[in-house]
């Protein structure tokens, strides 16, 4: 058995975090023209840039296909550094984005035209002008090759072309929402907060819940033929205040934030459609009983689609708009005992107008076009990636009723949603994780693989294979060697790690780590090199690590992820109890020598632990965790725990601080001072409880940290430091 060095410049700690978790230099962010002539993507210049170029892959008919750049960021900015808004800084943290330069873009319906913003500046780049150009690898482009950049008023926010290309609209951090001819002309507001309302109100911006718990970044959608908007009016003015500092810094004043907790108001968000005359058309619904906006969709198979929820989740509304008027008509009405979940790319329309979602139905979780179910109990569908002519391309993993679990898999499908139309078919047969980004015949299928780092993009015409996207990105200095199994009567997802070179008879039983995440959207068993590195990093410290996916993670089932309903303390706890104890009767672990880490959801898990099961558990990190649920936000705590004002014995249930004087183990917390999305106040509590209860503790807080910590040095120490407070608290 061998244990690293973590001293060295090219250690794990070190590398992992000088390469974002090695994501630098991987192309990511796909695009494909409908002609099937481009392909868009961003990619770093490097292992270790952080600033993303905007490229293009050429598939010319019977020639080889080849990449070229189309916008740098170091050309566009010249030598000065990006400099970011709060707006823009608050957008990144919700996406959980990390890198620089071109992080996002948008581009028209024919992928000739992309728009993307800079430290606030618009810019617009055409994606035909360096057509039939071969680059060498690399080569920077020079300034005016091909981009332009327009003279928007303010900064900017999200732009994104008209489907025709002739127009770009955008958001500004000053609220408003602008058009601008795609060639610099005609810039004009559609639509802006009043002078009383700055400062509360946005147009075409997301709010905060909306970007962090529902997946929606977006606050405007083009109509198919560019002649007006949905747009997003929010109004954060019935929203709490708090105030993030930092307490490094005094001279600082604090930054003030529009946070939802959970019981209290949230924003108000309406929609119009707007007009580029003009011209604006209020959408009208039952905001009183279904206040959430989830989900919005506009494309030229039917009128605008609206998926709105009630405040509990429990309930949902599926309309379609009429632009003229803004009535909406209800086309599906759903309702669920524990909670409606939402997934990506539904609802939507086929061509010929039917309807397409996702449906929890008998016990499986169903791709359903009109009236129709597509698919069966053995497919647990995750997303709806692209709605052909004849087809749906989508991604599932394997259902309940399947006869091979494929544990930590997801596989591309598709399936005909035509009368007479083909059954499901998966697309590859390798094992792995899968996604994929389709347009005409051109599909980008992008996979990772248990016995390869990172994640192949290859770019497939008919289904045959025509060039592989490169990756810049790192090679780990490890191999993760997980061993994926099902664990327990209740069959959990799990994975073992034992160090590199270990041998039972040599080196006996080994301490134990458990590294969950263990809740809701969070699936850490996947079939996937890179999700194991870290777990594998610390078994060559010396541990045994187990990864194990309770009741509540997504991948299984409905049953599965929605046994949490009330109830995050008693099913995630003891799934990872009875994952440990199992897993014991097959591997190398000593049950005397158990410790547990984790981060946010993981974090309160690992803290629950050693409050609640500290016969079975002896030490435990717990970084970012949700201490009071009642000081989380509204659409995610409410959500799986109910309304605390009708339900106050369920947060008393799941909150940890009144359990403090329990405490009988090390436990370390750990926390970034300028988190916004679990605020330093749910470890300050806990830690000001444990002190009042005379339980000692360690307690290192991150100055200027956020809930990524994204900072190379940060990331690096924080491995060494928890891997030495649990060698010294386990006896190691």
């Amino acid at each position: 058995m061998t244990t690293q060095d973590t001293t060295p410049e090219n250690s794990f700690p070190r590398q992992y975090s000088r390469t974002l978790r090695f994501t630098l230099g991987a192309p990511r962010s796909f695009t494909v023209s409908p002609d099937g002539r481009r392909v868009v993507f961003l990619r770093s210049a490097g292992a270790s840039e952080r600033a993303n170029l905007l490229q293009v892959v050429d598939l010319p008919d019977g020639s080889t296909p080849f990449e070229r750049i189309v916008a740098d960021p170091s050309a566009l900015l010249g030598s000065g550094e990006e400099e970011l808004s709060p707006e823009e800084r608050a957008r990144r943290e919700r996406s959980r984005e990390g890198s620089a330069g071109v992080v996002g873009y948008a581009t028209d319906a024919e992928a000739t035209l992309a728009a993307f913003a800079l430290s606030g500046r618009l810019f617009a780049a055409d994606l035909l002008a360096g057509e039939g150009r071969r680059e060498a690898p690399q080569t920077r482009v020079v300034a005016g090759d091909g981009w332009a950049e327009l003279r928007a008023h303010g900064s900017v926010l999200d732009p994104r072309p008209s489907p025709d290309g002739a127009q770009i609209a955008y958001a500004t951090v000053a609220g408003e929402l602008r058009a601008i001819g795609s060639d610099g002309s005609g810039d004009r507001a559609l639509a802006g907060p009043s002078g009383a309302e700055d400062g509360e109100v946005t147009w075409g911006q997301a709010e905060f819940i909306a970007q962090e718990e529902m997946d929606r970044s977006r606050g405007f959608w083009w109509s198919p033929d560019s002649d007006r908007l949905l747009a997003a009016r929010v109004d954060s003015g019935p929203v709490q205040r708090w105030w993030i500092a930092d307490p490094a810094n005094p001279d600082r004043p604090a930054s003030e934030i529009a946070y939802p907790r959970a019981g209290s108001p949230n924003a108000e968000v309406t929609l119009a459609v707007l007009s580029l005359d003009g011209g604006r058309v209020e959408v009208v619904w039952d905001r009183g009983t279904h206040p959430y906006l989830a989900r919005v969709h506009w494309s030229a198979g039917g009128p605008p689609l609206l998926l709105v929820q009630s405040r509990d989740q429990r309930s949902q509304l599926t309309l379609a708009v009429d632009p003229e008027t803004g009535a909406t008509t209800v086309l599906l009405r759903e309702e669920d005992p524990a909670w409606l979940e939402l997934f990506p790319g539904v609802p939507a329309w086929t061509p010929d107008r039917r309807l397409v979602r996702i449906s929890d139905e008998g016990g499986a979780r169903a791709l359903v076009v009109g009236d129709t179910r597509l698919t069966g109990p053995e497919l647990q569908v995750r997303e709806v990636l692209e709605i052909g002519a004849d087809d749906v391309l989508f991604t599932a993993s394997a259902g309940e009723a399947a006869t091979d679990p494929e544990i930590g898999e997801e596989h591309l499908y598709t399936v005909g949603h035509a009368a007479g139309g083909s059954g499901v078919t998966r697309v590859g047969t390798e094992p792995g994780r899968y996604s994929a980004v389709r347009a005409g015949a051109v599909t980008v299928v992008q996979s990772a693989a248990l016995d390869r780092p990172g994640t192949l993009v290859r770019v497939h015409r008919d289904g045959v294979p025509v060039h592989t996207v490169g990756s810049l990105a790192d090679t780990p200095v490890i191999t993760a060697r997980p061993l994926l199994t099902l664990a327990g009567k209740s069959r959990i997802p799990a994975a073992v790690l034992l160090p590199t070179g270990y041998d039972r008879e040599r080196d006996g039983l080994l301490p134990v780590l458990m590294n969950p995440y263990g809740g809701p959207h969070g699936q850490m068993v996947a079939a996937a090199q890179n999700l194991h590195l870290t777990s594998q990093w610390f078994a060559d410290q010396g541990f045994a690590v187990v990864v194990a996916d309770g009741r509540g993670t997504p991948g299984r089932s409905p049953a599965w992820e929605k046994a949490v309903a009330f109830d995050f303390a008693g099913a995630t706890l003891d799934d990872q109890v009875e994952a440990l104890q199992a897993l014991a009767e097959e591997h190398p672990l000593d049950l005397t020598r158990v410790g547990i880490r984790g981060w946010s959801y993981g974090g309160y898990l690992a803290a629950l632990a050693v409050l609640r099961r500290p016969d079975v558990f002896h030490a435990a990190v717990a970084g970012a965790p949700v201490t009071e649920w009642g000081l989380y936000d509204t659409h995610y705590t409410e959500r799986y725990l109910g309304h605390p004002a009708e339900r106050p014995e369920v947060y008393a249930a799941n909150s940890l601080t009144a359990d403090a004087p329990r405490l009988t183990r090390p436990l370390q917390l750990i926390h970034g001072l300028a988190d916004d999305n679990v605020v330093v106040a749910h470890t300050l509590r806990l830690s000001s409880a444990l002190l009042a209860a005379g339980r000692p503790h360690e307690l290192l807080p991150l100055s200027g940290v956020t809930h990524m910590t994204p900072q190379e040095e940060v990331a690096e120490n924080l491995l060494l430091l928890q891997v030495a407070f649990l060698k010294r608290s386990l006896g190691l």
